[in-house]
């Protein structure tokens, strides 16, 4: 691993480390109402009473907020909307590096004027990037939508989100890992409204706290609960229209108090969707394929979602949440296939219809019981969780042969999937004296899933068994992990964090149909973490931070990808996974530089050792039929660098902008040949704000990809914009917004593949250009403490 771009950023990082700055000191301030409980996004102002140079800061998602400061005696000023401000002097040395403030509910209105300022879109919180959904709420009407918008993330043409590299990222809801397949995990994203979501954590180097199984990083969407806000709710609707079309509505009401709280969300979302495909391939010297794809989709989802927490003391808390998603999926395809010749203007001309019908139910409930060790985030977690999953595919599927004139191919059948999914997790968290925190836990995940496939041909009215895709498959998982890990402060303000996560992976498959074959996959390994961080310069009052992060992960495939089953898509083309799969295991080191809590530039590289890829192969028996399936391909070594700027937000307008690089080098072997690929991408994005008036904001959105890559698929450059217009009327209460997604029509998949005897090229399009409106109401029966967009103070007259 000793490559001179690492060295080089290890040099770069190294030197900024040690870079000669101020001799002030961290402390931590945590604010919380008397329920115990954070208050996000209260202002803190810190004045120094022998120069009167003031500091301020906001309260992150934890309540905490960070002044680097000399010791000495400070006035103390904390704001928080609905709440009695506090106005104290405090003395900072050694001994007092970490304090706690309790602000106490308004009993009594006051005539007051109202300062805003606008919480920023993106902030840094040491290993994790905070996003904060609302601006991207408007253009958006699911929360696979909202990714989409977040400035340096790609969402791929099948759901798969992708970070810093090549492999997916993980994500988590509420902190959970979800292990679901891509297509599930999808489908459950976009049953998710918007305005359910109260902030978006990004970790691209998760700690050893987090699972292993997170080469792609992890993205943690965090669903808003009931918090201690008093009675309150929305009601939300919308609609947008592209060549298909999405209708929405849905409501959530939350209740809390100083003993518990409780909520409940319903919403309902009817997607449409047309998708096209046009595909040219070469099947031998004198021989061509031509395809022309239509397919329309149109899928109804239903979720509703509810919990309660119960407030035992100010230590203990006990916490129930649930969630129920339905889905019922019609998609109809009909596609063209034409094979020509240099001599023979059309040798063959088949053109299929495939009808499926998916309806599909999944359950999650999470128990989760806290009790608090400290004033800080000293705490005791225990966390239990359930989630089950039924799920089935009807398809009719047909095939006329037109030229030359043949007997058609007529078939169906059926395709059920049950999925249990059992999680136990135990996390400490202790703070000792002198800033020293230890981390450790504890956890145990156990899958079930079981598929059975029946197909049947019809022959003279007769149905006939399909042995080739009749299947039955069982799979079982059980990761058992453990993680230790400490953080202190060393010499000149630098930050250690470091520990090392044990998993035991033991994942067993079998199919009883056709054949009886089974694999089983038994092993232990172990996953180090390191992490440095230190104040590097000062200016003006303003703070830059570098951070150096390493960790290895691993990569396991999941309960699709491994199983036999085989699913028609065409007279050329199926798909079907790969009961041989291996993890791959990936390193990762990454240095980079934050600017007051907003990342600013970053460079790494990853090194990853039996990559698994979605490939294309011919097929055994019939070389002219495409299998689209996985495999370990070898290894690969990526290096990327990210650049973010903006203009802080608090004004009229303000914006972010930013760059990636990634440059890809893969050695290893496809089709049984040597296989060498590089490729270099580049991914522009960026994000605008502007308050037309008080009560009128303009946004705009978008990103442009230059010669990206989609497995082995070369992309041609793409880009998307988005524009959104909002009014707030009713003191804010009712908001209007109009949106157009895709405005330029410029996010079609243009692709070409050539690997081992497959060459290719293509294009794809999924109806992404849209214009449409979303209406949203809030109420209460107490006043709101804050919009989630906006952080604010009151000043009595």
């Amino acid at each position: 691993m000793k490559n001179p771009t690492i060295l080089a950023a290890g040099s770069l990082l190294a030197f900024l480390l040690t870079f000669q700055t101020t001799l002030a000191q961290s402390v931590r301030i945590l604010v919380t109402d008397e329920g115990n409980a954070p208050l996000i996004g209260a202002n803190l102002q810190l004045t120094n009473l022998q120069d009167s140079t003031s500091l301020f800061n906001v309260t992150d998602a934890a309540g905490m907020a960070d002044f680097n400061c000399s010791a000495g005696q400070y006035r103390l000023q904390i704001s928080y909307v609905g709440y009695t401000p506090l106005d104290d002097t405090i003395g900072i040395d050694e001994n007092h590096r970490q304090m706690r403030f309790t602000l106490a509910e308004e009993s009594v209105a006051l005539n007051s004027v109202t300062v805003t300022a606008k919480r920023p879109l993106i902030t840094q919180d040491g290993d994790k990037t905070i996003v904060d959904p609302e601006p991207l709420a408007s253009i958006s009407t699911n929360t696979l939508e909202v990714l989409e918008a977040v400035p340096g993330l790609f969402v791929d043409p099948d759901g798969g989100i992708f970070l810093n590299n090549m492999t997916p990222a993980q994500i988590y809801i509420n902190g959970r890992e979800q292990r679901m397949s891509q297509q599930d995990m999808a489908g459950i994203l976009r049953s998710l409204p918007p305005g359910t979501i109260q902030r978006i954590e990004i970790i691209r180097t998760p700690s050893t706290k987090y699972d292993a199984a997170s080469s792609g990083g992890i993205i943690n969407i965090v669903l808003k609960k009931g918090m201690k806000l008093g009675r309150y709710g929305s009601v939300n609707a919308g609609m947008n229209q592209g060549i298909e079309g999405d209708r929405f509505a849905g409501f959530n009401l939350n209740n809390g108090g100083n003993k518990g709280s409780w909520y409940i969300n319903a919403n309902y979302h009817r997607h449409g969707r047309e998708e096209t495909t046009s595909l040219f391939r070469r099947l031998s010297a004198d021989y061509n394929l031509d395809q022309d794809t239509r397919a329309t989709n149109l899928e109804d989802q239903g979720n509703i979602g509810y919990g309660a927490s119960v407030y035992f003391n100010e230590k203990l808390e006990l916490a129930y949440d649930g969630r129920v998603n339905a889905n019922w999926d019609h998609n109809a395809s009909k596609s063209v296939n034409l094979i020509f010749g240099e001599l023979v203007d059309t040798l063959s001309k088949i053109e299929n219809s495939v009808q499926d019908f998916s309806p599909a139910l999944s359950l999650q409930q999470d128990l989760g019981l806290t009790w608090k060790l400290d004033t800080l985030d000293g705490a005791w977690e225990n966390r239990f969780s359930y989630s089950y999953r039924d799920g089935r595919n009807e398809q009719d599927f047909r095939a006329d042969i037109l030229f030359p004139e043949l007997d058609p191919v007529v078939g169906e059948g059926q395709n059920r999937q049950g999925r249990h999914f059992f999680q136990f997790q135990s996390d400490l968290t202790y703070n000792f004296p002198h800033q020293i925190k230890l981390e450790t836990g504890a956890k145990t995940a156990y899958q079930f899933y079981d598929s059975r496939a029946d197909y049947y041909l019809r022959e003279n009215g007769v149905l006939l068994p399909d042995d080739r895709r009749t299947n039955a498959f069982v799979y079982r998982e059980n990761i058992n992990a453990a993680y230790l890990q400490a953080s202190r402060p060393l010499v000149a303000q630098l930050l250690l964090k470091t520990g090392v996560r044990l998993e035991h992976t033991w994942m067993q498959g079998r199919q009883t149909v056709p054949g009886d074959t089974s694999f089983l996959v038994n092993r232990v390994d172990l996953f180090p973490y390191v992490y440095l961080s230190r104040p590097i310069i000062k200016i003006s009052g303003f703070r830059l931070d570098a951070y150096l992060i390493y960790r290895r992960t691993i990569d396991r495939p999941g309960y699709s990808e491994m199983n036999p089953y085989v699913r028609y898509i065409d007279e050329f083309t199926y798909e079907a996974g790969n009961p041989g799969l291996q993890p791959q295991f990936t390193h990762n080191i990454e240095a980079n530089i934050s600017f007051e809590d907003r990342p600013l530039f970053a460079i790494g590289r990853n090194y990853t050792d039996g990559i698994r890829s979605n490939v294309l192969y011919p097929d055994s028996e019939h070389p002219e039929i495409v299998v689209r399936t996985y495999d370990n391909l070898g290894k690969s070594r990526e290096t990327y660098f990210r650049a973010v700027g903006a203009i802080p937000p608090g004004g009229v307008y303000f914006f972010v902008v930013g760059a990636q690089y990634n440059f890809i080098e893969y050695d290893g072997f496809y089709q049984g040949e040597p296989l060498s690929f590089r490729r270099g991408t580049w991914r522009f994005f960026t994000f605008h704000s502007l308050n037309l008036t008080k009560t009128t904001r303009f946004t705009l959105s978008g990103f442009l990809q230059l010669k990206g890559l989609w497995n082995f698929n070369e992309l041609e450059s793409l880009g998307q914009l988005n524009l959104s217009l909002s009014q707030y009327f009713l003191s804010k209460k009712f908001q209007v917004s109009l949106f157009a997604r895709d405005v330029l029509r410029t996010r079609t998949v243009r692709f070409h593949f050539d690997q081992g005897d497959i060459s290719m090229d293509g294009d794809r399009y999924s109806d992404s250009q849209r214009l449409g409106c979303r209406i949203r109401y809030d109420f209460g029966l107490r006043k709101r403490k804050e919009r989630p967009d906006m952080m604010q103070f009151e000043v009595g007259e």
